[in-house]
């Protein structure tokens, strides 16, 4: 070892040299000054010699009052907490209980309440062997102590499952630890690669491009002559908030009224929605629009099986392309003037898909924390894969398909509930390619309730995993290149869809709170810190506008996970609801510039002559009902919270171990355990989702 030269207690001597001088000053001006030494002079003076008694009063006033606004700050924060959990717990105002509706989900249920009362059991079994002074738990390299050294029955009972807890429980909880660590490491290298890709793409400004005008031709009379014949498909069902904006969107996009067709596909059970949409698409079909009504008699297949029987009409055959948006999907009257010219002199290619932009990001917080997330989708995954492996999964709407890619492919099968998905690996294994036009944006809502976003998270889950196991025979058997196929597999299924809500739930669900009451399968500070919050850090780049909600973006994240690892073992197993298809919940908002174009568009019919084909009294009747119906769409219907039972055993059992973790003295531990409880506790009551001031 190397000799350690350390010179400050050699400095520090007081080598005093010379004599003491006392210097002293007659003028009252001047202080007197008594120096012992020549290092007297130049020590450090206190910065409180020279305040007053009244300044240091108000010092401390200042601080005393910081300190009461943080506390009634805390307070009132809590006494909200505490009244809304009266009220839906206690009262149950305006709260219904969560229908476990799948035997899967009441399974789920119970695991996590017997884990729950069995940490409360082994908690208070903590807190006495804490009392008697038995800190054992404390080291991980525990001292057994002898028979002479019990202290009672209690102790020996205390002692047995220490040594049964290291022998038989820690082992086995390490090992899956250790196993979602890795899997938790190779995810996040993923994440890595595709930040970094986009990185580079931002860096060398890459994106298709349209070379010169495709729709420009030297003869006026044929100018329509370069415009492909497309067809504009929107598929809905109950949608009585979004379908009049979506319609008058799709209607007033830019192209020669006799290239483009519309058809509302309308699956509504409901009569009086249906009467609404048909006199939509009649009033603009009396303006001149191209646009058709069809609705199914028998709704099966759901979304598919609607699209399905809309492509096997006789008069899709004349038509090239196919454009679809889901029915609160607004595009710009730019939109195909922006995405099929990419079409032109490029055989190969299949789709083009644009971007998605929200016009309720800001609404709440639960809008917000999926606006993260979705922006790391479209920006990072889908254009990352769509410019180095001309690869996606199609979005389900505001996309552009060439209707050969369809045709050869299979058409849309009624055998998932992610037809899109299903879709684009099959138009992928037959060698089509797609572009991803990050640029292109076309507005739509997020779920502003967090019972509609559960229900939309788990199709999206289950979804892939049905699909997974139905099309794994044919990507292996296909004659793509094999690194395609071991993108499809490894990455695109496994790693995305099964690994990430896999690792998510066990690592920080179940493993971290077990390891709190099994001290010797504790999970390094870096696995529950520092890697988190350098993804989440990565997740939120592509939405910079939301970096003060990084902290509940990744505590919101691991609560999604019981929701997505229920839903990814459904769709694996075909458990339940694994083929449960619920339109999510709509709000039908619209952008400061829509409702700008509304108005305009109104001041413009309000100067133009009515056209009336003539109107019977029955007809008359109809139109008078039509405009109570609409009245009645207006009025805002009453919100109903519900109380999630999965989300609040969880939550208890988060907080059941921070306390373990505070007696132990773990920090960190006890800090993400307690705000991952909040958290769970907050999604539980149904208080995520609540308008933002």
């Amino acid at each position: 070892m190397a000799p350690r030269l350390d010179f400050s207690d050699w400095w520090g001597k007081d080598n005093q040299k010379g004599t003491p001088v006392v210097v002293t000053m007659e003028n009252p001006n001047y202080s007197v000054v008594e120096i012992d030494g020549p290092d007297a002079a130049f020590q450090p003076v206190e910065k409180s010699r020279g305040k007053n008694a009244k300044q240091v009063t108000w010092v401390l006033l200042l601080k005393a009052h910081r300190a009461v606004g943080c506390v009634a700050w805390l307070a009132t924060v809590l006494w909200a907490l505490l009244g809304a959990i009266k009220m839906r717990l206690i009262f149950r105002q305006g709260v219904a209980m969560e229908s476990e509706k799948t035997s899967k989900g009441k399974l789920l249920f119970k695991v996590i309440r017997v884990f729950l009362v069995t940490s409360l059991a082994i908690l208070a079994f903590e807190v006495v062997a804490y009392l008697k002074g038995w800190h054992y738990f404390r080291n991980p390299n525990l001292h057994i102590p002898r028979t002479s050294e019990f202290q009672g029955l209690l102790h020996m009972v205390y002692v047995a499952w220490l040594e049964f807890r290291a022998d038989y429980i820690a082992p086995p909880i390490q090992a899956l630890s250790t196993f979602c660590v890795v899997l938790f490491l190779i995810q996040s290298a993923d994440r890595m690669i595709l930040s970094l890709g986009c990185l580079w793409i931002k860096y060398k400004k890459i994106k298709p491009r349209i070379e010169g005008d495709p729709f420009k031709v030297d003869d006026v009379e044929d100018s329509s002559y370069e415009y492909p014949m497309v067809l504009v498909q929107i598929p809905m069902c109950n949608e009585r908030e979004v379908y009049e904006q979506s319609i008058s969107a799709v209607c007033q996009i830019d192209w020669p009224k006799d290239r483009i067709l519309i058809q509302v596909l309308d699956d509504s059970d409901d009569e009086n929605i249906q009467l609404l949409i048909k006199a939509e698409v009649s009033k603009w079909y009396q303006r001149g629009i191209n646009i058709i009504y069809r609705h199914r008699l028998v709704r099966t297949g759901y979304k598919a099986g609607n699209l399905k029987s809309a492509m096997s009409c006789d008069y899709v055959k004349g038509y090239e392309f196919v454009a679809i948006f889901d029915a609160d999907f607004q595009p710009n009257p730019d939109f195909l003037k922006q995405t099929v010219p990419h079409f032109k002199d490029n055989p190969e290619l299949g789709l083009v898909q644009a971007r998605w932009a929200f016009v309720n990001k800001d609404e709440n917080l639960l809008t917000r924390l999926q606006n993260i997330n979705l922006c790391f989708h479209f920006e990072v995954e889908q254009q990352v894969n769509g410019v180095f492996l001309n690869f996606f999964g199609f979005n389900g709407t505001a996309g552009v398909w060439r209707i050969k890619a369809l045709e050869e492919s299979g058409g849309w099968l009624e055998r998932t509930t992610v037809e899109d998905m299903d879709i684009a690996v099959r138009a992928h294994l037959n060698g089509w390619k797609f572009i991803f036009l990050n640029d292109v944006k076309v507005l739509c809502e997020v779920p502003e309730s967090y019972e509609a976003y559960k229900k939309q998270q788990h199709r999206w889950h289950s979804g892939p995993m049905q699909l997974f196991r139905l099309c794994l025979p044919a990507v292996i058997t296909s004659k793509i290149a094999i690194w395609k196929k071991a993108n499809l597999i490894l990455l695109f299924f496994l790693l995305r869809k099964l690994i990430l809500p896999f690792y998510s739930f066990t690592l920080f669900c179940v493993i971290l709170p077990l390891t709190m009451f099994i001290p010797e399968a504790e999970l390094p500070v870096w696995v529950i810190c520092y890697v988190p919050v350098f993804m989440s850090f990565l997740n939120i780049l592509p939405a910079p506008k939301s970096f003060p909600f990084i902290v509940p973006y990744l505590l919101f994240e691991n609560t999604m996970s019981v929701t997505k690892f229920n839903a990814m073992v459904s769709g694996l197993f075909q458990l339940g609801s694994s083929y449960e298809w619920v339109v999510t919940k709509k709000a039908g908002r619209s952008s400061e510039s829509d409702l700008l174009a509304v108005m305009e568009r109104e001041s413009k019919t309000m100067n133009q002559p009515p056209i009336n084909r003539g109107a019977s009294e029955s007809e008359l009747s109809e139109l008078n009902q039509l405009k109570e119906q609409k009245e009645l769409a207006r009025q805002p219907a009453k919100k109903i919270n519900k109380i999630y039972r999965k989300e609040l055993a969880l939550a208890f059992l988060l907080l059941t171990a921070s306390v373990r973790s505070l007696l132990a003295a773990q920090g960190v531990h006890f800090y993400f355990l307690l705000f991952q409880g909040v958290t769970f506790l907050l999604v539980g009551l149904d208080l995520i989702g609540e308008q933002m001031s």
